[in-house]
């Protein structure tokens, strides 16, 4: 698992580059983008976000000369579910670019890499979910050579996943040698990160959101002697209540991390102080339970009933 830091290092290091480092002209960029985006049951996008977000880094790519692979994953499929296909964002895509997208329907073998060899600069194509295969989520390297075979450059601009090492993150930027850089979204979130991590004015307050504590660990371990206090929110807020003794029913969690989960708290309890007047409440009827924080910082955060002091509050850091 990489942690914060080390995509900080990175980037400050040179390790990836920035775009404006590299030339681009008639070069195949192969561009890990993060299209998790929330779909209804038509299969249409009810959140554009996380596409638009992307935009700035694929415009530059095709301004100066060069075309787009893009890959992402799409929810957790087991196996090959057309119900997370790719191909019903190709649209929407395609729409926020303003040019045509063509579609792979699948994200690597002998098809694709046909359609990759016969894409002409300022084109762009979509791959199919790279997490129909296990082997991306398990970081195999014989996948990430397959991936890496479709472009002549790699740009990594997928934060959301940029933690994880994954065939597509990680793993895949050893086989680009010094054709590899982040993307416009990554570099602007990590630049914030070191901002506000080493100049930030105290006191600084972190927010943590995701589904799984197990995807964090390295975040809230290394950010922990950082900061004043910290937000969780999401799924993953549940081992933590759950750790503490609470009920949360059918809810997510992991209890094979719950031991982890505690050993936080008390870590945290020694290293952060707490916010003053801040407790959590959990809106929902087998969960209609009202957890103050007994002195601990680390604030769990479901839905829309937690407020906070910001006049307490100097610096903000989202993960």
């Amino acid at each position: 698992m990489v942690s914060v830091y080390s995509i900080i290092f990175a980037v400050k290091f040179f390790i990836m580059k920035t775009l404006e480092k590299l030339s681009l002209n008639n070069e195949k960029v192969l561009i890990r983008v993060d299209f998790n985006v929330p779909l209804n049951e038509e299969g249409k996008v009810t959140d554009d976000t996380r596409i638009r977000a992307a935009k700035p880094t694929i415009d530059y790519i095709l301004s100066k000369g060069g075309s787009c692979i893009l890959m992402s994953h799409l929810g957790r499929p087991k196996g090959k579910d057309l119900k997370f296909s790719l191909e019903q964002i190709q649209q929407t895509i395609s729409d926020i670019l303003e040019v045509p997208v063509n579609f792979a329907p699948d994200c690597v073998g002998t098809a694709t890499q046909e359609l990759a060899n016969t894409l002409q600069n300022g084109q762009v194509l979509l791959l199919e979910n790279l997490r129909f295969y296990d082997e991306e989520t398990q970081g195999d390297e014989d996948f990430a050579k397959q991936l890496s075979n479709l472009g002549s450059v790699y740009v990594n601009d997928a934060f959301g996943t940029a933690h994880r090492a994954h065939a597509s993150t990680a793993i895949i930027a050893s086989f680009f040698q010094n054709k590899k850089a982040f993307g416009k979204l990554l570099e602007q979130e990590v630049k914030a990160i070191d901002q506000v991590m080493k100049t930030g004015e105290k006191p600084v307050l972190a927010i943590l959101g995701g589904a799984k504590v197990s995807s964090k660990i390295t975040i809230i371990a290394n950010i922990l002697d950082k900061i004043d206090h910290l937000i969780i929110g999401g799924g993953m807020a549940y081992t933590f209540i759950k750790a503490q003794g609470g009920s949360i029913g059918d809810s997510l969690c992991e209890d094979d991390y719950l031991q982890y989960t505690k050993d936080l708290l008390e870590q945290a309890a020694s290293s952060i102080r707490p916010l003053e007047g801040v407790a959590m409440m959990l809106p929902w009827p087998k969960l209609n339970k009202h957890y103050p924080l007994h002195g601990m910082n680390i604030i769990l955060w479901l839905n829309s009933c937690l407020t906070i002091h910001l006049s307490k509050i100097n610096s903000t850091l989202c993960i």
